[in-house]
């Protein structure tokens, strides 16, 4: 990491980025929390027969790894998103390594705020999600 989100503003023109597997689990896991059963996350027919050829996990799950990126890395612990826009250009299915980039657009000197252009690549570099994106960086005690 090249900033500290507690001192300083991150640079503009920094990036990070994290990879994850995508498992079936994921879908179990994220339907759990959501309630989403959408047959194309679970039924192999239905899916192989839709304009995606086969099962595809939630958006959420293949954004999810953004959420771990601007937490983990860059802004950094204390991030939230403020705002998030993306656009889903392709499917993620289980087995696919994704890699969840940001890149610093803007960041304010007076306040926590930092701008992300953001991007989820699958291991096939097929860009999954690119967008936009807000976040605010609490500082947290101790740091």
């Amino acid at each position: 990491m090249d900033h500290d989100p507690v001192r300083t503003a991150p640079r503009v023109g920094a990036a990070a980025s994290r990879s994850r597997l995508v498992t079936r689990r994921d879908i179990a896991l994220f339907t759990e929390i959501s309630g989403d059963r959408n047959p194309l996350h679970y039924d192999e027919e239905r899916a192989a027969a839709s304009r995606f050829g086969g099962i595809v996990v939630q958006g959420g799950v293949t954004t999810a790894v953004l959420n771990a990126v601007v937490a983990e890395e860059l802004p950094g612990p204390g991030s939230v998103f403020l705002q998030l826009d993306v656009r889903f250009l392709a499917p993620v299915r289980p087995g696919d390594v994704i890699t969840g980039t940001v890149e610093v657009t803007s960041a304010r000197e007076d306040k926590p705020v930092t701008g992300l252009a953001v991007r989820v690549t699958r291991d096939d570099g097929v860009v999954a999600v690119e967008g936009t994106a807000v976040c605010w960086t609490e500082p947290l005690a101790g740091r």
